[in-house]
């Protein structure tokens, strides 16, 4: 009350008002000088490379710590390493547990393919488990079935299969002429599986008996997935050397030429941005903090009636 006697014509209402101009203004000049583009041009390439399905298990087991932070992260950090070497090749994400989701088709936009990666998480199945052959199922069937060979399929896992058909599956993507290579995550010891609630860690996963649940890697049924389907097995414990070997791995099947769509001019957009700034700053240079007159008059007549 005493500002207000002290400053009658001050306007609270303006003066948060031209904050909020202001605000809006700093956004825009951000966005501006990060200098969004718009393609316009979207023309047809020719690529040398491979169609390479990537399978990813979420089951709870990936949760285990013997690997930091965790078999999962680990597991997204190898696939991020090995999206940052490919070129013209074609990667597909597939994630499964209890069943197996495609998560994104064959692509070479590697900037989706790292977002996608990014959403992988031990929720985004609901079904518990480790259904590998249904995921290497649903590898084989989103291949371009007219292409006989230029395949292969990354299998990232524990190796602790909890459903039949696995090596069934393996037998039947050699006849695709399609090279599986296993990537074992996790460490033969094994580690107990943390428990969240609410973000937190909670305990740790226990059986019917209450015992602590140990998660160990299965190196032995990996390695005869591999095996089956003309691929090879990798331990991951974290080395370079490993992505090396991966890539050449890769590097062994069979390249083809393909046709690929892709935008090749971009339009800048920053100016658009940038003009919008500049308009709300001109008006939050020129508005007041002074009440309207006719306000304070309409004010001052009611006040008196």
């Amino acid at each position: 009350s005493l500002v207000e006697r002290l400053m009658p014509d001050f306007s609270q209402s303006r003066s948060r008002l031209k904050f909020y101009l202001y605000l809006a203004a700093f956004t825009f000049l951000v966005v501006g000088l990060a200098n969004p583009q718009v393609g316009t041009k979207l023309e047809k390439v020719q690529r040398t490379g491979i169609d390479i399905m990537v399978a990813i298990d979420v089951s709870k087991s990936m949760m285990a710590e013997d690997l930091q932070p965790n078999r999962l992260e680990r597991a997204k950090q190898i696939l991020s390493k090995l999206i940052d070497n490919m070129s013209d090749d074609r990667i597909g994400i597939i994630v499964f547990a209890g069943n197996a989701y495609l998560q994104m088709p064959l692509t070479s936009d590697y900037t989706a393919a790292k977002l996608f990666l990014k959403t992988i998480n031990t929720d985004i199945v609901p079904t518990q488990g480790t259904a590998i052959g249904d995921a290497i199922e649903l590898a084989i069937e989103s291949f371009d079935e007219e292409q006989k060979k230029h395949k292969g399929l990354i299998l990232i896992s524990d190796g602790e299969n909890h459903e039949n058909g696995a090596l069934e599956m393996a037998e039947r993507a050699a006849d695709e002429n399609i090279k599986l290579f296993s990537l074992g995550i996790g460490s033969v010891a094994g580690a107990s599986i943390p428990e969240y609630v609410n973000g937190r860690k909670a305990g740790y996963k226990r059986n019917r008996q209450g015992e602590t649940v140990v998660s160990k890697l299965n190196q032995d049924m990996l390695k005869e997935l591999a095996s089956t389907a003309n691929g090879s097995y990798i331990h991951i414990r974290g080395a370079k050397r490993e992505i090396e070997q991966l890539l050449e791995e890769l590097n062994s099947i069979e390249k083809r030429d393909f046709e690929d769509s892709v935008f090749t001019e971009y339009a800048d957009q920053f100016q658009y941005f940038l003009g919008i700034a500049l308009l709300l700053l001109l008006i939050e240079f020129f508005m007041s903090d002074r009440k309207t007159a006719w306000i304070s008059q309409w004010k001052h007549f009611w006040s008196e009636t």
